[in-house]
């Protein structure tokens, strides 16, 4: 026979573990890049997409040269089922001009933007800075 604090145990355990599981951070590809951050700090590994490389990219709407660069990523992110994008908005709500007194941009100490990041499939870090640009660009021109 089952004890009474047991047994409400066993309850709120059915009960918790849908909710626990769908809190899970492994994140599934959607059809537009996935937009995170606003300016706030982030743990960039809670956005990685499971088992695909996938490219961070830091941007302002401020910022021209990461204008130019949005509806190339949104194009990689929709042409190759092998890599999804994550765009991290730097921007707090409310600021006018590139945000480098944001959060995320001193957690991430960024001094240009458009800046990009790559993990691997096995959510380590393959390359930053030029050597992430220079695969982006050749993946972009294939």
């Amino acid at each position: 026979m089952r004890s009474v604090p047991s047994l409400a145990f066993a309850t709120l355990l059915a009960v918790l573990t849908p909710v626990i599981a769908s809190a899970d951070p492994v994140h599934t590809k959607g059809p537009e890049p996935l937009q995170v951050s606003h300016g706030e700090t982030i743990k960039l590994e809670d956005y990685l997409v499971t088992g695909k490389t996938t490219v961070i990219d830091f941007y302002s709407h401020y910022c021209p040269p990461c204008m130019a660069l949005a509806p190339l990523l949104v194009k990689l992110h929709q042409s190759r089922s092998d890599l999804a994008v994550v765009e991290v908005d730097i921007n707090r709500p409310g600021v006018s001009g590139i945000d480098w007194a944001s959060p995320v941009a001193g957690q991430y100490k960024l001094e240009s933007i458009p800046s990009l990041l790559i993990y691997g499939p096995d959510g380590t870090v393959i390359a930053s800075g030029d050597k992430a640009r220079e695969m982006v660009i050749d993946w972009i021109q294939k």
